[in-house]
């Protein structure tokens, strides 16, 4: 058509029958459709993956993330990862500066939903990088994007689990979290408690905190638990460090009759496959990688905050554990 037609269709003047007026705005939609694909096709992108949490996580982490760069080609991700167990807020917060004043394509970020990093966070946006949120969520920050499972319905699904092995008989669980600053674990004890306060009310809980999910302080903290109160019966682990929840039982010679956990690292694979624990609470860490990578390479184009991509949860037993590539 004439780029006279064109022009008095832009311009919303008269004189242009409906079908053409639809045949030029089909045109624009194609070409916007196409420069965005060439602005985010074949670029190097370089991101910052920062997480405070136990190594046997970060590991499957880097696994997920590695694995997952392969199937952007022709675009090209490079991630810088900065791991630590556990990490002081100053630390944390210096950090995030540092790789916001040094540059970064975007920043994928595990961390305690505290005002500071909150505040860090917004400094980061305002200087133009995206920050998705990774498994536990910062949701009154100005972050990206969140990235990963509803851990309120994954807390409610352990409930089920062990509200039904119980069977309306009476039971007590010791609910580990790594710390109570993520939002994340906090969100999996409230869907937890809920169901346990609404379905199952002859079940008790006793919580510990503070154990970071090493196997050391975590340890501890079972031990003192499991010695003042001979109830304990079941484990819901939100915040990890199994190995060592197992071993104060042993060593206290208690019986745990239904252990849930989370995550399908390697040494939740093993207690699965040796009969150990009694269900793994698992989502794809691939699909939370994808879905960051997905933000950071629309944020030029984009910007604004994205909608949460949740990935599905799935109850894992040794009967149908995904292959570990």
């Amino acid at each position: 058509m004439s780029t006279a037609t064109v022009d008095r269709v832009l311009n919303g003047r008269s004189g242009v029958r409906h079908q053409t007026v639809q045949r030029v705005q089909a045109a624009i939609a194609e070409l916007e459709k196409q420069q965005t694909g060439a602005e985010v096709s074949g670029r190097k992108l370089a991101i910052d993956v920062v997480m405070e949490t136990p190594e046997r996580f970060s590991t499957a982490v880097r696994d997920a993330f590695e694995a997952e760069v392969a199937t952007f080609l022709p675009t090209i991700f490079r991630c810088r990862f900065h791991f630590a167990e556990v990490m002081k807020q100053a630390d944390l917060v210096q950090l995030l500066d540092r790789i916001r004043l040094r540059g970064t394509n975007g920043i994928v970020l595990k961390a305690p939903d505290v005002p500071e990093v909150v505040v860090a966070v917004a400094r980061t946006i305002e200087a133009g990088i995206p920050v998705v949120t990774l498994v536990t969520d910062l949701p009154n920050s100005s972050r990206s994007a969140y990235a990963g499972a509803d851990n309120r319905a994954a807390g409610e699904t352990a409930a089920y689990l062990i509200g039904e092995h119980f069977s309306d008989a009476p039971g007590r669980v010791l609910v580990t979290l790594s710390s109570g600053r993520f939002r994340g674990e906090e969100e999996r004890e409230i869907g937890f408690r809920r169901v346990l306060r609404e379905r199952y009310p002859l079940i008790g809980v006793t919580e510990i905190s503070e154990g970071h999910g090493t196997d050391a302080a975590t340890g501890t903290l079972a031990m003192q638990a499991i010695e003042a109160d001979p109830a304990i019966n079941a484990v819901y682990s939100i915040g990890g460090g199994n190995r060592a929840v197992l071993a104060a039982f042993e060593a206290a010679q208690r019986l745990v009759r239904v252990f849930v956990a989370h995550d399908l690292d390697a040494d939740n694979r093993a207690l699965l496959i040796a009969r150990k624990i009694s269900f793994v609470l698992h989502h794809d860490l691939r699909t939370d990688a994808r879905s960051a990578f997905r933000t950071i390479m629309a944020h030029p184009v984009r910007g604004g905050i994205a909608p949460s991509a949740l990935s599905s949860v799935e109850i894992v037993t040794p009967y149908n554990m995904p292959s570990a590539g």
